[in-house]
């Protein structure tokens, strides 16, 4: 979700992502999909190789504990990186932005530990989250296009992790409601 929410505001609020340049996004870009989909994707691979994890979709909350500690650390590594290697102020939107994602993923795996939660659903109402009090901030009606098309995929997230029978009902609002408080209560305290 990193990535997308990333790649939504370079296409339609470059401003949010001050003071990241234009001519930077591609690398940008790159380098986050690298630490926020990249590297916690092997860190399960390698998870489920040295069978620490017995499947990759861990349907039992004791396997979620390990790998989801990792990839928190990824994240906030990545955070300190910006802040400490690439000159990012804590002023910076792009700061700020890095550290609501740190808190989603922080929060699904504090979530894990007391309960089973989908952390797709998480994610995607995380998503939302951030993109409601953002459109305040928005003059056009693209935000407004992007938050009712996040909203949609939310939906079809839901349903599809329904559909599976990857989790119950119950885990998928609790994921829901999660995310979108860890999302929007972050925006509006951090902006």
């Amino acid at each position: 979700m990193g990535t997308y929410l990333c790649a939504l505001l370079m296409l339609i609020f470059p401003a949010a992502l001050e003071p990241v340049r234009p001519e930077n996004y591609p690398g940008f870009l790159m380098l986050i999909f690298l630490v926020t989909f990249l590297l916690p994707a092997i860190n399960l691979f390698i998870f489920k190789l040295f069978g620490s994890i017995p499947s990759l979709s861990m349907p039992e909350r004791r396997d979620r504990y390990v790998p989801f500690v990792f990839i928190s650390l990824f994240y906030l590594i990545m955070t300190y990186l910006f802040y400490w290697k690439f000159g990012i102020d804590y002023n910076d939107n792009i700061f700020r932005f890095l550290l609501i994602m740190d808190f989603l993923v922080v929060g699904a795996t504090l979530l894990t530990f007391f309960y089973r939660v989908s952390v797709h659903s998480l994610a995607v109402c995380g998503l939302l989250g951030i993109f409601v009090p953002l459109n305040k901030a928005s003059e056009g009606s693209a935000l407004l296009y992007a938050t009712s098309a996040c909203l949609l995929v939310a939906g079809a997230v839901m349903s599809a992790r329904l559909q599976l029978n990857a989790h119950t009902p119950r885990e998928i609002l609790v994921g829901g409601v999660s995310g979108f408080i860890i999302g929007f209560v972050s925006m509006i305290v951090m902006f």
